[in-house]
This record gives structure tokens, C-alpha cells and sequence, in this order.
């Protein structure tokens, strides 16, 4: 179902359920909604509490309309950067619950330094909204972060054996959820939980920034994150998912402050979002070894569009390591990548099963870069020792088009499985500078068939190159995904 993005307009109305707060009610303009959440200047009885509303207009874009609303300050919040406000925030979740078969809720975060532990999403038909002046400051006292299992498709935590720390923002078996704002800021003040991985001393696996399991109709929109504990957005096991006009920043060295990671997802939409990372920008993933073949959920018709990436260690698009319930169907275009590891990158290895298939990327615009074009089948983590050593992955049918790199110290790294090639590459219209310190050897290719045309530096023999007439068969799908 093709999803409308519409401006929301909102007025006050007579409060419900004898609960003496200000709530909305839409009115719709045609398509293009104005959101204006009036909160009247006025002194209510809110959970026993005295509160003062001041009168904000805002607007945003968003996949669905909100009858009722209450802003954080009506539950006790306390915008001060030192008040807990945990409570809070669940009171004011657990509060507007009642709304979702109503027409639906909104809580607006209003100006302050909102210091808070994880919060849980409880409601369907819910938006979280950050004023441009709000920030989300993560509390580094761990008593404040629950642990939860470890995921089914990975068997333990990333980090360590066992569970993991619940994610910042959270929430499963929901529909129809916003996450956004006019670029407010949610900080997972990360150094502590850094530092502790650095020197081996994480109990579990570190908390994400915003984490979804199982949900469908997701928009997470229009916000900043930095300083993530680990990585930042992580829809899992989820469909309808779109993530747009987000900004992530990380220190550079911050260890795996992935960007987005769409796992076992169908139905994604990354676009216009800029990002500056410890890892990779984007991570496409489905599950790590025997545990993500027996799950298997993969990850399919994900559309990457305006990508913005910075991140000297790691690469602009990864698919993989964990894609043992198979990565299909993926299209990315118009990706700025800057002083980046690779532009794009497949990591699998013996054990994993699974497939990466069907990749369709054009018109990157690549400066300083390790690599191009990199493909490892040796990248051989594994949750423990009962993984298959016959699970052998399938790559194929991977198409690169259209693409412009300077300063690179290697136009391509492309490595499959002796015994399982990965077959079907095909690389057209690609011209790569590279730079004064580059390898002698501008391609390393093994294990590996396809084709090319129209590619500077030449390519490996392994990739057959084509004539000028030729007209490459690494075109970019022209059918439209449904989320897009």
C-alpha cells in the first residue's frame, strides 16, 4: 500500500475520561495537513500535579493523523538535564494508551533537557514528537536500562553471551508508529557504555537508540541522534518501515555505531538521511548463522535513496555479516559517501547459509575511500561453535552502475568461496581515481564471475568486459517498490 505523507492540523477539545488534560482533534485539509497542537494557556489538575501549558504550533510530516495529544510537562516531566523523567514518560505512554482505538495519540517532548532511562512504546496509532529545542539525554546509570533476551534470530547478544540491555526507544508487536520531530535530539550519551567494551567489562550486549520488533507502518522521521551506546536505528522483524530526513553522529572510533540497520524487514524506505559513524551507515541484516537460518525472516524490497555517509573505518552500505535468513531485492541510488572504508560492501563466510541476491546500486559519488567495491566471504564471527560448516551462503546477481570515485586506495576488493562463487556481478559506467598512494593492484578478484562495461581502472579478468555497444544487464529495476 503506497504510503501519503500528510501535514496534521489540530485543535483543542474538551478533555475525556474525566482526565482534566488538553487533547486534539484533526481536522483535514484536503491532502496536506497543518499540525498545530494548541495547548491552551491555562492551570490543570494533571496526576495530581499543577501544570502551566504554554500555547506551540508545529508542523511535520507523518503517515497518519492523532485525535489526542498531552506534552510530557503534564506527567511530571522536567526539562532541567538532571531530573529523571522515566516515569514520565512511561506514565504519559501508559496514559495515552487508552487513545488507540480512538483515533490515536500524540506526546510532544516541548524545549529542555528531557534525562530519561529506556521507555517502551505500549500503543498502536502513537507519535512521539520532539520539539526542534528538546533533547533526549539517555541515563548512564545501568539500573535504569532493563535486560531483555537476546533476539531469536541471533541466539545471544552482539556483544556478549547471553541477553541484552533493552533499547533506548522500544517496542514490539505495534502499528502504525511515529518517531519524529522538527529535528529535536535524542542523545544515548554513549561513552561509559564505549569504554566498557573496549576494556571487556560489558555484563550484556549495549543498548540501541531506537529499536522496534515486530511492527508494521513505522516512520522514524526528522530527528538527530548522537553519541548511541551502539547502533542507532534497528527495525527488526518488521514491514512498512520508513526512516527519513534523520541525522546520526558519532565520533568516528565510537565501536559499532551503526547508522540503520533494517533486519528481517520487508517494506523499507531509507531516505534523505545524513550520517557520521563508527560503523557501518547503513547495515542490511537477517540473522546470524544456525539461528537466522532456522528464524528465517530475510530482509527484502529495501530502497535506499539520498544517503549521506561518513565513516572512515566501515562502509556506506553493508549487507551482512548476519544474513542467514537472506538479504533480497535491495536498491539504492543517489548515495555521497566521504572518506568511507568502501562504497559498498557484502560480508558473509562459511556457516552463514542465507543469500545476498538481486542488489541493484546507481549513481554514487564517492571521495577518498579504501575501496569501491568490497566482498568478503571470510568474515567468520560466530554466536558459538554449533554453527553448520555446510551452510554455504549464495551471492548473486549483484549490479553496480553509474559511479564516480576519487582518492581511492583500491578500486575493488571482491573475495567469494572457494567451492561457492559469488556469480552474477555486474559493474557498468564506473570511473575510479585512484590515489597517489594506491595498491599496485587496483582489483583482487577470486572466486568470483560476472561482467563489466565501461569501468576505468579495467576490471579483473574474472569480470568479463563487454564492448561499447554492449548495453549492460545491470540495470536499475524501473518497477516501483510498494514503500516507495
Amino acid at each position: 500500500m503506497k504510503r501519503t505523507y500528510n501535514y496534521l492540523s489540530l485543535k483543542s477539545q474538551k478533555p475525556k475520561m474525566g482526565f482534566k488534560q488538553s487533547h486534539t482533534r484533526i481536522q483535514v485539509i484536503n491532502i496536506v495537513f497543518v499540525l498545530a497542537a494548541v495547548i491552551l494557556t491555562s492551570s490543570r489538575d494533571v496526576n495530581g500535579r499543577k501544570v502551566h501549558h504554554r500555547e506551540y504550533y508545529f508542523e511535520y510530516s507523518s503517515i497518519n493523523c492523532r485525535e489526542h495529544s498531552g506534552s510530557l510537562t503534564d506527567f511530571g516531566g522536567v526539562g532541567d538535564g538532571t531530573t529523571s523523567n522515566t516515569k514520565a514518560f512511561q506514565d504519559a505512554i501508559n496514559y495515552l494508551s487508552q487513545f488507540e482505538s480512538e483515533g490515536g495519540s500524540i506526546l510532544y517532548v516541548p524545549p529542555g533537557k528531557w534525562l530519561t532511562g529506556s521507555f517502551n512504546i505500549t500503543s498502536d496509532h502513537f507519535t512521539l514528537f520532539l520539539h526542534q529545542d528538546a533533547v533526549l539525554l539517555a541515563s548512564q546509570d545501568e539500573s535504569e536500562w532493563t535486560v531483555i533476551e537476546p533476539l531469536p534470530s541471533y541466539g545471544r547478544g552482539r556483544d556478549t553471551e547471553g541477553g541484552r540491555y533493552i533499547s533506548f526507544i522500544f517496542g514490539t508487536n505495534l502499528t502504525d508508529v511515529v518517531i519524529t520531530g522538527d529535528n529535536g535530539t535524542i542523545d544515548g550519551q554513549g561513552e561509559p557504555w564505549w569504554d566498557k567494551f573496549h576494556k571487556g567489562e560489558l555484563q550484556y550486549t549495549r543498548p540501541y537508540l531506537i529499536e522496534l520488533l515486530y511492527s508494521d507502518n513505522i516512520q522514524i522521521s526528522n530527528l538527530t541522534l548522537v553519541n548511541s551506546p551502539s547502533w542507532n536505528i534497528h527495525p527488526t522483524y518488521s514491514s512498512n518501515v520508513i526512516v527519513q530526513g534523520v541525522t546520526i553522529t558519532a565520533p568516528v572510533t565510537s565501536p559499532n555505531t551503526d547508522g540503520i540497520n533494517p533486519d528481517s524487514c520487508t517494506n523499507v524506505r531509507i531516505q534523505d538521511c545524513y550520517i557520521v559513524s563508527g560503523d557501518d551507515c547503513v547495515a542490511v541484516k537477517s540473522g546470524w548463522d544456525e539461528y537466522g537460518i532456522a528464524f528465517g525472516m530475510p530482509t527484502k524490497q529495501l530502497f535506499i535513496k539520498r544517503l549521506t555517509c561518513i565513516s572512515p573505518s566501515s562502509a556506506t552500505i553493508a549487507l551482512g555479516s548476519e544474513m542467514s535468513g537472506g538479504i533480497e531485492d535491495v536498491r539504492a541510488e543517489d548515495i555521497v559517501a566521504i572518506n568511507t572504508e568502501s562504497g559498498v560492501r557484502i560480508k558473509t563466510a562459511v556457516g552463514r547459509g542465507g543469500y545476498v541476491k538481486d542488489i541493484y546500486v546507481k549513481g554514487m559519488t564517492l571521495k577518498t575511500m579504501k575501496y569501491v567495491f568490497w566482498m568478503t566471504g571470510n568474515y567468520g564471527s560466530h554466536p558459538d561453535n554449533n554453527y553448520d560448516p555446510n551452510a554455504l551462503p549464495a551471492v548473486e546477481n549483484i549490479n553496480y552502475r553509474d559511479i564516480v570515485a576519487e582518492n581511492v586506495t583500491m578500486a575493488g576488493r571482491l573475495e567469494g568461496i572457494p567451492g561457492d562463487p559469488f556469480t552474477g556481478i555486474c559493474i557498468s559506467n564506473v570511473t575510479i581515481e585512484l590515489a597517489q598512494n594506491a595498491k599496485k593492484l587496483p582489483w583482487n578478484c577470486t572466486d568470483i564471475s560476472g561482467i563489466s562495461s565501461g569501468v576505468t581502472p579495467q576490471p579483473c579478468d574474472l569480470l568479463t568486459q563487454q564492448g561499447e555497444e554492449y548495453s549492460p544487464s545491470c540495470d536499475f529495476p524501473t518497477e516501483h517498490l510498494l514503500i516507495d
